[in-house]
């Protein structure tokens, strides 16, 4: 059992008694596991996801309309237990409701087709927030 940890260390008890089995050495489950502790084996736990270091630059304030608009989907259901979504879009400067789109469903499309129409009347924002993500980069043409 030792030379099979040796050369599988990712390879737990339950493993290593399937390879020993097929050398003809058949064990109860409970008393490999048993041996396998008494040698001192163990398979390494892996590492948690690296997080990002550091503190994050804060968002900075917007200081005049339609310099930044938040948009943001709520969702809630009626009585029978039918979904339906709302598009949210408000101007950060002035705390705004520039926009609420209500419908069961809200395609890409539609809401694209919304935020033109949000620019047709109240003029050109300089950036999207969505969930803290700034989008800027169609926003230009």
């Amino acid at each position: 059992m030792g030379e099979i940890a040796e050369k599988r260390r990712r390879f737990g008890y339950r493993r290593i008694g399937i390879l020993v089995g097929r050398k003809g050495i058949t064990k109860n489950h409970k008393k490999l596991y048993r041996l396998y502790r008494e040698e001192g084996l163990s398979v390494r736990r892996r590492r948690g996801r690296k997080r990002a270091r550091g503190s994050r630059s804060p968002m900075p304030q917007a200081l005049r309309p339609n310099q930044r608009w938040s948009m943001d989907f709520v969702s809630d259901t009626f009585g029978a237990s039918r979904r339906f979504r709302i598009l949210a879009v408000n101007d950060d400067c002035c705390r705004e409701n520039l926009g609420l789109i209500a419908d069961t469903s809200i395609s890409g499309a539609r809401a694209a087709r919304e935020l033109d129409a949000l620019v047709r009347l109240y003029g050109k924002p300089e950036s999207i927030v969505t969930d803290n993500v700034l989008c800027r980069e169609n926003l230009a043409a």
